[in-house]
């Protein structure tokens, strides 16, 4: 009976050798008498990610590469051998994240890496990884590879983990994956697969045992030692980030008896996160909780920023809001990405360059020529000035201190702020 894995069917495609690792797992944890509870399941992203769902274990989901970092992290912050934090990761995932599977090897986390080698990326179309063997033919590189592939098994051995071994995804290997779980340290098995969507189609006849002998990967462990394992260095004595006593003290009082939630939506590069923050920390200097929660595009430098605010005389626990009480439009490439919150809000403010148009809303409307009055550059700044100024809920002389003690106060005369 399973008791890592739900009793439903697997996601794979049939004959994909996910399957087996996955039913494998379940297996060699039940050999050690692991409780669900125990065990970390870190995915990378994947073919063989789809399987969070059919774990019962505590499940992480991360990027592209990322997961042996994700599974690095898990194991330092529980500094516990007893738990097991073990790590799903392709061919794919291992090539793009080599540097972290070289490092968690060489820092000897608590962890083992189970790596689905069917030697091309199979979510994606079927493109070679840095893993696809000679000769080896994939959708994208019919004519096949013309170099061999890493050898991550002696790569990581060489790099100090506690145990590395290679399987043939064929038959049972549950024992092997049972070895691999029960060490201190780091640990890694190699799983050798095939695709049945790309890699069995892109190569006709081939046989995953001859091609695997062909290409020189040896199935066989490769290294099994004791080397000592991370442990988590506990500092005592240390300050909580939370002591009350670095606290930001309290120089102006505020009229705030609620939450206030402000989204503040510009161009990239015309300041708006800046302007965000210097509205934090002027509510922090007048006695207010503060959070912060920045957006913009991928592309970084153009297209939109926007910064969504929180200031409230309780603690906040969350960032970022999908109905503010407060909007601040200062581009054209702000009132875009804003134009859905806008129009849902039943009430509230909308602050908008005079420059552009007036989009649906039930909130009420001012318009105001910030980038007229400042230029494009300082317009979102300005703006929270224009804000402060006229809703007097945070004196304005808490956000003329830290404007003062910004950078852009030796650029940007304080009396064009204040001019209204």
């Amino acid at each position: 009976m399973n008791k890592f894995l739900t009793d439903t069917a697997l996601p794979f495609c049939k004959g994909c050798g996910h399957s087996q690792v996955a039913q494998y797992t379940e297996k060699a944890l039940q050999n050690l008498n692991y409780d669900p509870m125990d065990v970390v399941m870190v995915t990378d992203i994947g073919c063989h990610g789809i399987i969070d769902k059919s774990f019962t274990t505590h499940t992480v989901h991360g990027l592209h590469g990322r997961s042996v970092a994700l599974g690095s992290g898990v194991s330092a912050g529980l500094n516990n051998p007893n738990k097991k934090v073990i790590v799903f990761i392709g061919d794919g995932g291992a090539t793009i994240g080599m540097q972290h599977l070289i490092d968690a090897a060489h820092n000897g986390f608590n962890m083992t890496v189970l790596i689905h080698n069917n030697m091309l990326y199979g979510m994606t179309g079927g493109q070679p990884s840095e893993f696809t063997p000679f000769g080896f033919k994939t959708p994208t590189l019919p004519e096949g590879a013309k170099e061999a592939g890493y050898d991550i098994c002696k790569l990581i051995a060489a790099a100090g983990a506690s145990y590395v071994s290679r399987v043939m995804g064929i038959g049972d290997f549950s024992a092997q994956l049972t070895e691999a779980f029960s060490k201190k340290g780091f640990s890694l098995v190699e799983v050798m697969e095939i695709c049945p969507s790309y890699g069995v189609k892109s190569n006709p006849g081939m046989k995953l045992s001859k091609l695997v002998e062909e290409a020189g990967l040896e199935i066989k462990v490769f290294a099994d030692n004791k080397n000592s394992f991370y442990q988590t260095e506990i500092k005592e004595n240390r300050k909580s980030l939370f002591s009350k006593e670095d606290a930001i003290p309290t120089k102006y009082e505020n009229k705030l008896k609620k939450p206030l939630r402000f989204m503040l939506c510009g161009s990239a590069g015309e300041g708006t996160q800046v302007a965000a923050e210097f509205l934090l920390k002027a509510g922090m200097l007048s006695g207010l909780h503060a959070t912060k929660k920045g957006s913009y595009p991928v592309t970084v430098g153009v297209g939109f920023s926007a910064a969504e605010i929180i200031l409230s005389p309780d603690e906040i626990l969350y960032t970022g809001s999908p109905n503010p009480d407060v909007v601040c439009v200062t581009s054209q490439d702000g009132l875009d990405y804003a134009r859905n919150t806008i129009r849902n809000m039943s009430g509230g403010k909308l602050l908008i360059d005079s420059s552009l148009e007036i989009p649906e809303t039930k909130a009420e409307v001012s318009a105001f020529p910030f980038r007229e009055k400042v230029g494009i550059r300082n317009s979102s700044i300005y703006s929270i000035f224009y804000y402060l100024k006229n809703s007097e809920l945070i004196p304005i002389d808490s956000l003329v201190d830290v404007f003062n003690e910004s950078k852009i106060s030796k650029k940007l005369d304080i009396a064009k702020m204040l001019d209204f």
